[in-house]
């Protein structure tokens, strides 16, 4: 770490934003929780949550534990893995590849990444 990480607080200066009590990564992960909160009350999605850890395994071997950013469950009962980028780190996109590879198949399973 940096000393204007440790002093600045963010590694890549976005600021945390507070929404209905939570607080967010990013303005744009606060906005994303309020639209989903919309698509709740409009009866578009049955529910969301934030920040699910996924253990990103190959071959019965552990290689990482992925935090998404939001997990929406459909009506139909599908779950939709959503990743809000500001930034594309070269460690996320490793780990997105990772996490591509092991769940895209999955039809219940839908994984998006909103830029």
């Amino acid at each position: 770490m940096t000393w204007r990480e440790r002093f600045t607080g963010s590694k890549y200066r976005n600021k945390s934003h507070v929404y209905n009590g939570l607080s967010f990564h990013s303005k744009k992960e606060a906005a994303y929780a309020a639209e989903l909160d919309l698509r709740v009350k409009g009866k578009d999605i049955a529910e969301w949550e934030r920040q699910r850890k996924i253990s990103l395994d190959v071959n019965n071997r552990h290689i990482c534990n992925y935090y998404i950013d939001f997990v929406i469950k459909h009506l139909d009962g599908r779950e939709e893995y959503v990743e809000v980028k500001g930034f594309e780190t070269p460690e996320w996109k490793i780990k997105w590849k990772l996490f591509e590879a092991l769940y895209s198949d999955d039809k219940n399973k839908i994984l998006t990444v909103v830029r």
